[in-house]
Parts: C-alpha cells; sequence; structure tokens
C-alpha cells in the first residue's frame, strides 16, 4: 500500500499480448517491471505480515509494532499493536476508498481527498502513499529510462509521469529496481521536477520464501535526519485472509 506504500504492495510478471514464444524469454518492460514490485510483498492473493516502524526525529526517536492483512492489490488492513496507547489503532483501504479507527474514539472515519496527503500515524509516509497500489497502471505513463549491471542484477530505471488529470500530487516519480523486482529506491518529484522525498531500500533479504526489501526509508530531501523506516518482522505470502477482514467491523476489531 504501494511505498510506496511499496510496504503494502511489491513475484509474478504481467506478460501480456504480444509476449515471445515459449522457447523465448518475455520481454522486460515498465509494466511487468511495476506488476511485479506490486506482487512481490503482497502475494498473488492475499498475505499477513508483521512490522515495526520507526519515527526518527533530531530530538526523539519511536518505535511502533504493527500487523498488515491484503488481499490483491486494492485491500488492506493494518493494526498496530505496539506500544500500548496505539495498539487497536487501524487504517482500512478497500479499492480507492479508506478509513481509520482510534479506540479512543471508538469509531472509525473515512478519510477524504483532502485528507490523503496528511502524515500517517505521525510517519514521513502519508495516506496517499499506502493507497497507491495499481493506480501506478491507472494514472501513468511509464518507461524505462536507464539500465546498468550492478552485484549480479539488471538495475532498471523507470520514469512514471502522471496523467493530466490523475488524482496525485506528484510532478513524477522515479523508480530504480531489479531485475527480481525488489524495489531500491522510489524518488518523488513536484509539478516542477524538484526531487522533496525518497523511498530507499535499507536492506534486502529472504523472508518468507522470497528476497525482498526487508527495511524501507522514507526520509524528505530537505531535512534527511528526518526519517521513517518500515521493517519486516515476518511475512507469510500464502496466508488465507477471509474477505470478512476488510471491512468497518474488522477495522474496529470486531470481527
Amino acid at each position: 500500500m504501494g511505498a510506496a506504500i511499496w510496504f503494502f504492495a511489491c513475484v509474478v510478471a504481467f506478460i501480456g499480448p504480444g509476449a515471445l514464444a515459449d522457447d523465448e524469454p518475455p520481454a522486460v518492460t515498465a509494466q511487468s517491471l511495476i506488476e511485479g514490485a506490486l506482487d512481490l510483498t503482497r502475494g498473488i492473493e492475499s498475505s499477513y505480515t508483521e512490522m515495526a516502524m520507526v519515527i526518527h526525529r533530531p530530538e526523539w526517536e519511536r518505535r511502533m509494532e504493527l500487523v498488515a492483512w491484503t488481499q490483491g492489490r486494492e485491500d488492506a488492513l493494518i493494526r498496530f499493536t505496539a506500544p500500548e496507547k496505539d495498539a487497536g489503532t487501524a487504517t482500512l483501504k478497500k479499492g480507492e476508498r479508506m478509513w481509520t479507527f482510534t479506540p479512543k474514539h471508538k469509531r472509525e472515519i473515512r478519510l477524504p481527498s483532502s485528507m490523503m496527503s496528511q502524515s500517517w500515524a505521525g510517519s514521513d509516509f502519508s495516506y496517499n502513499d499506502l493507497s497507491r497500489t495499481d493506480n501506478y497502471l491507472r494514472y501513468y505513463d511509464y518507461a524505462i529510462t536507464g539500465t546498468e549491471q550492478r552485484d549480479g542484477h539488471t538495475i532498471y530505471t523507470l520514469t512514471l509521469t502522471p496523467h493530466d488529470d490523475a488524482p496525485v500530487v506528484w510532478g513524477k516519480e522515479e523508480m530504480v529496481m531489479r531485475d527480481d523486482y525488489v524495489m531500491i529506491s522510489q524518488t518523488f518529484f513536484d509539478q516542477d521536477f524538484k526531487p522533496l522525498k525518497q523511498m530507499q531500500t535499507m536492506d534486502i533479504g529472504e523472508l518468507g520464501g522470497r528476497t525482498i526489501p526487508l527495511t524501507m526509508r522514507m526520509a524528505d530531501f530537505e531535512d534527511l535526519d528526518r526519517w521513517t523506516e518500515m521493517r519486516y518482522l515476518s511475512a507469510d505470502f500464502d496466508a488465507e485472509v477471509d474477505e470478512g477482514m476488510f471491512t468497518t467491523f474488522a477495522l474496529r476489531g470486531e470481527r
């Protein structure tokens, strides 16, 4: 959900019409790379993950823990489990709609589009970052704009430009990813194409039977000492997740 949040959204590549013969490898395209990255940390049908989030500021640092369930590329439920004062706070994404719930207020809130750019849980991720998933395939033109060889992998640079009527705030985005769909970095530019923030993969490893970005850091270019890191603690990319998990009842923890 994406992070982008690629930490909810990122090994199935889309081949599509015009694939090569069975005895030839499929052509690598910008779409196949984006599809593969979206699916890498979500599973084909559903997934369950446990994560830690560290919010760092020059004066302080805070650690939180959370669990997340996903279904396909569109639905996700995220619930904080620690520290105690945040436990039970949750975010639900259903299609393009999003709700939040806090135990203190005991009610869910449907987020209007005007609030989607706000900080999520006080972090450097926004609600927009959580909701992006396959919006890249709907609202952007994309192309491979660079390749290089590094550490035994082909590294691709992708440039994504939003359609004129796309419901996004960025002037463009740039993704750098490996040939196994592991995202190396994602940079967000304003309407004047000035880079504003970047998500970087800090650690790559095996988890849940896959090679994935284990730790991702989102930071603002204007103050690199303000950042948020997300780290996977455990993952089941073949988890059986009931559809009832993606309801406002489940958001409130009432299932």
